[in-house]
């Protein structure tokens, strides 16, 4: 069975959907180990609750991206890891884990990229006046945002409310990266 580690920083909204989606076999995966770089996040009680280990820990108990990324190396190699997705993982990925696993991390964005990169996508689009916005999934690289699109979803907005564009966007988000995780396991 493929073995996916899930990274998120927040509530998990997507950890969980990812998370059913394997345990009732619509994802013939597991999720091995969800990593969190947020002590406190409320995506550790939901990880633990659905008895998946959790890896979690703080950047500044690190002497750098380098260091900590090591020790996530690590962890993922030893639980064989076929495919990393960051689910609502707010850190750059650094060079010590894109080099680990080149070719086998995936993210989901709140917009269709490559319009309105970084951590506030749907902030900037809201105020940019776009009335259609979307999801992005795509290959992790060195570039913020830029790594090669794997698929898309649009969906109409007219109204000036982020809160409702991530609302409307998680419904789309949890759909298509569950499509989007079976199509990269089943290639």
């Amino acid at each position: 069975m493929k073995k996916l580690a899930v990274f998120a920083s927040g509530t998990g909204t997507n950890f969980v959907a990812i998370a059913k989606a394997c345990a009732s076999g619509v994802i013939k995966a597991e999720v091995a180990v969800m990593v969190c770089d947020k002590p406190g996040a409320a995506v550790i009680d939901r990880a633990r609750e659905m008895g998946i280990e959790t890896f979690v820990f703080s950047p500044k108990d690190y002497t750098g991206k380098s260091a900590y990324e090591a020790e996530i190396v690590k962890l993922l190699d030893a639980k064989e890891i076929d495919l990393v997705c960051l689910a609502g993982y707010m850190r750059i990925v650094g060079e010590t884990l894109l080099n680990a696993y080149e070719g086998k991390i995936i993210n989901i964005h709140p917009s269709l990229l490559p319009s309105f990169k970084g951590a506030h996508a749907v902030e900037d689009a809201v105020a940019y006046g776009v009335k259609v916005y979307g999801i992005t999934i795509h290959w992790v690289n060195a570039d913020l945002d830029g790594g090669k699109i794997i698929a898309q979803r649009a969906f109409p907005y007219e109204g000036s409310d982020p809160a409702e564009v991530h609302r409307l966007g998680q419904v789309i988000e949890h759909q298509l990266y569950i499509e989007t995780i079976n199509k990269i396991l089943n290639q």
